[in-house]
């Protein structure tokens, strides 16, 4: 009984730094979004943070409205992206554990 609960304590500490090392590496992410075909670009982090944001000049001459339009677009793509990136690391790192397909973990 008491080797079974060490094998526990045990896996847990591992899957404990494998999170922490997940959650460093996601932070570490970069991803761009873009929209227009290319005219925006935004980058942003595995926090959402906004990294860089790139218009074409060309867009400059064109209506307000849509310059924001794509620029909402350009950094919507970027947060699915990264989403999906968190959501692979969090696969792979659920994959190795035991842990039931689709268990959610703590982001």
């Amino acid at each position: 009984m008491l080797n079974n609960m060490g094998n526990l304590v045990k896996h847990a500490k591992e899957m404990q730094e494998k999170l922490k090392k997940a959650q460093q590496e996601i932070v570490r992410l970069e991803v761009t979004g873009q929209s227009g075909g290319g005219m925006v670009k935004i980058t942003i982090n595995g926090e959402s943070d906004t990294k860089s944001v790139y218009l074409d000049p060309e867009l400059l001459t064109e209506d307000k409205k849509m310059i924001e339009d794509l620029i909402a677009a350009a950094f919507n793509d970027a947060v699915q992206k990264i989403e999906k990136e968190k959501k692979s690391k969090m696969e792979e790192l659920t994959g190795q554990s035991g842990f039931p397909a689709g268990m959610k973990m703590p982001f």
